[in-house]
C-alpha cells in the first residue's frame, strides 16, 4: 500500500511538471484550466496527442508530450515554436476550422491515396436549410470549378444510385464516428478517395451556411472548396493563402481561388490540363485585365512606381506624368524575390522610402524592386490572432497614419508610435462614406486615396472624407 501511494505521487507530480512546462513565462498570462483543456482535445483531435496514462507519464520524464504537439502546431501556422500555450496559439486554436488532422493520422490520408479516374460523380444526399438549393447546387458547382479548371479532372452529378462523393449536412453524431461539435469549432470534414464513404464531404448543420461571406455565417463555396480539395485526395497545407489551409478563412467573392500549393498539389496527382482545356483559374485571370469583371489584390507606390497586384501578376505604371502611358507587366517572383505567394495588402511610406507587402500573417519590408527582404509576422503591429490576413492598407503621411482594411472594418495604425489607435477596429461604411463594405486594394497618390471595391476604383479626399470621383478598376492597366 505504501508503494502504491508513492507511485500515486510520483504521477501528479510529472503531471503537474506537464501542465507547467507548457505555460507561458508570464505569470500574468496563465490560461484558465478550460483553456488547457481545450489544448488538449485539439491535439489529440488535429495532432495526433496520446491521452493521457501510464506511457505518457513515462515519457513526461524526459519530455512534455503536450509541449512536443504545441511545438509541431506552432510550427505549422506559422507562430512562434514557444511550446507554450500563449494567447496567440490559444487564438488559432479556438478558430473555426476542418475536421481532418494537420498531421498523419490512421483515419485520414495515411497512403496519399486518390480517384484512378478523371470523372468523378457527386450526389447532393441533404440540404441545408440555411440557403436555397439553387444556391447550395451554385456554391458547390463553383467550388469543383476551382479543381476542374487546374487539371484534367471532371464532375458530373447524378440524382440518384451510387456516387462518389457524397456531400451532405448533418449535426453532432452522424453515423462515421467524427461527430461534430456545434456551432464554430470544427465546421465540416471530408474523407479520403475510396469505396464507401471515400470522398464524402459532411458539413456541420448547426453553423449558418451563406452564399456569400459575410459575418452572419460561413461561405459554403469557399468551405466546400477546401474539402473537395480532401475529397480529391490533397492533405492540409501551411500556405495561409491556399484554399487547403485547416482554418477558415474569409474571402471575398472576388478572391476565393486556388493558390500556386493548391495548384502544384492537384496536378501531383492529376496532372495539368492539356491545351484544349481552359487554363486554371487563375492564369485565365492574370491574362484577362480588362475583363469588365477583373479585381485587384493589392496596389502601393514603390519609388516611382504604383504597382497592381492581381494573383501572382503584376502591373506597374510611373507616376511621372511624361511616361504615364509606360505600363510594364510580369511576375511577382521576377520582382519581389522571395515571395511565392498572392500579394493580399501593400502599403508604402515615401518618409522612410519603403513599401511593406502582406500575404497571410507575413509582411515583407521592400526598399526597392528585385532584392531580397525577410518575412515578419503581422502581428508586430497588435492585430489580434483572429487576424489571419489583411485586405489592403493605405498611408497617409499627412497624419502619420496606416489604414489596415480587413472585412467590413478597419484599422489605424501609428507609425510613430508603432502602435494601433484605440477605439479600433471601426465598420468601413460608418467613417469612409461613399465606399462600399470591403476594400481590396489602396494606395495614396498627391492628395487623393484610391481604394478599389469589386471592379470599381475609388477616388477618394480624404480631407473632405468622401468620394470625388469613380471609374473602373482596370483602367489603371490601360482598359
Amino acid at each position: 500500500m505504501k508503494l502504491f501511494w508513492s507511485w500515486i505521487r510520483v504521477w501528479g507530480f510529472l503531471m503537474f511538471v506537464e501542465i507547467l512546462w507548457i505555460l507561458p513565462t508570464n505569470q500574468d498570462q496563465l490560461p484558465r484550466p478550460e483553456d488547457v483543456q481545450l489544448a488538449e482535445d485539439y491535439l489529440q483531435r488535429f495532432y495526433n496527442l496520446q491521452p493521457r496514462g501510464r506511457k505518457m507519464v513515462r515519457r513526461a520524464r524526459l519530455m512534455s508530450p503536450m509541449e512536443e504537439k504545441i511545438r509541431k502546431m506552432q510550427k505549422f501556422f506559422g507562430l512562434a515554436e514557444t511550446g507554450h500555450l500563449d494567447s496567440q496559439t490559444l487564438g488559432v486554436m479556438k478558430e473555426p476550422r476542418c475536421g481532418v488532422p494537420d498531421v498523419e493520422n490512421f483515419s485520414f490520408f495515411s497512403q496519399k491515396p486518390k480517384w484512378k479516374k478523371h470523372t468523378i460523380t457527386y450526389k447532393i444526399a441533404k440540404y441545408t436549410p440555411d440557403m436555397k438549393r439553387e444556391d447550395v447546387e451554385n456554391s458547390f458547382l463553383s467550388a469543383m470549378k476551382m479543381w476542374r479548371d487546374a487539371t484534367l479532372l471532371r464532375f458530373i452529378k447524378v440524382n440518384q444510385g451510387k456516387a462518389d462523393i457524397v456531400l451532405s449536412f448533418a449535426r453532432r453524431t452522424h453515423g462515421d464516428f467524427f461527430p461534430f461539435d456545434g456551432p464554430r469549432g470544427v465546421l465540416a470534414h471530408a474523407f479520403q478517395p475510396g469505396e464507401g464513404i471515400g470522398g464524402d464531404v459532411h458539413f456541420d448543420e448547426d453553423e449558418t451556411w451563406t452564399a456569400g461571406s459575410g459575418k452572419q455565417g460561413y461561405s459554403l463555396l469557399a468551405v466546400a472548396a477546401h474539402e473537395l480539395g480532401h475529397s480529391l485526395g490533397l492533405s492540409h497545407s501551411n500556405d495561409p493563402t491556399a484554399i487547403m489551409y485547416p482554418n477558415y478563412k474569409y474571402y471575398s467573392s472576388t478572391k476565393c481561388s486556388l493558390a500556386e500549393d493548391d495548384v502544384l498539389g492537384i496536378q501531383t496527382l492529376y496532372g495539368k490540363p492539356t491545351k484544349n482545356v481552359e487554363p486554371p483559374i487563375i492564369s485565365r485571370k492574370n491574362s484577362r485585365k480588362c475583363d469588365p469583371n477583373f479585381t485587384l489584390d493589392a496596389a502601393a507606390v514603390i519609388g516611382n512606381e504604383i504597382v497592381f497586384f492581381k494573383n501572382r501578376d503584376m502591373w506597374m505604371r510611373t507616376t511621372w506624368v511624361t511616361s504615364w502611358n509606360r505600363l510594364t507587366e510580369g511576375h511577382i517572383s521576377t520582382y519581389l524575390p522571395g515571395i511565392s505567394s498572392h500579394i493580399d495588402a501593400a502599403y508604402d511610406v515615401p518618409a522612410k522610402g519603403i513599401a511593406y507587402i502582406f500575404t497571410g500573417p507575413k509582411y515583407w519590408v521592400v526598399k526597392q524592386l528585385k532584392t531580397k527582404s525577410h518575412a515578419r509576422s503581422i502581428y508586430e503591429y497588435g492585430f489580434s490572432s483572429r487576424v489571419r490576413q489583411v485586405d489592403a492598407a493605405v498611408h497617409v503621411g499627412e497624419y502619420g497614419k496606416t489604414f489596415f482594411f480587413i472585412g467590413e472594418v478597419y484599422y489605424r495604425y501609428d507609425e510613430l508610435r508603432r502602435r494601433m489607435d484605440p477605439g479600433f477596429p471601426r465598420v468601413i461604411r460608418s467613417d469612409w462614406h461613399g465606399i462600399s463594405r470591403t476594400v481590396e486594394a489602396g494606395f495614396k497618390l498627391h492628395d487623393s486615396i484610391y481604394l478599389f471595391s469589386g471592379t470599381k476604383s475609388y477616388q477618394y479626399d480624404f480631407r473632405q472624407k468622401r468620394v470625388v470621383n469613380r471609374i473602373s478598376a482596370n483602367a489603371w492597366l490601360g482598359c
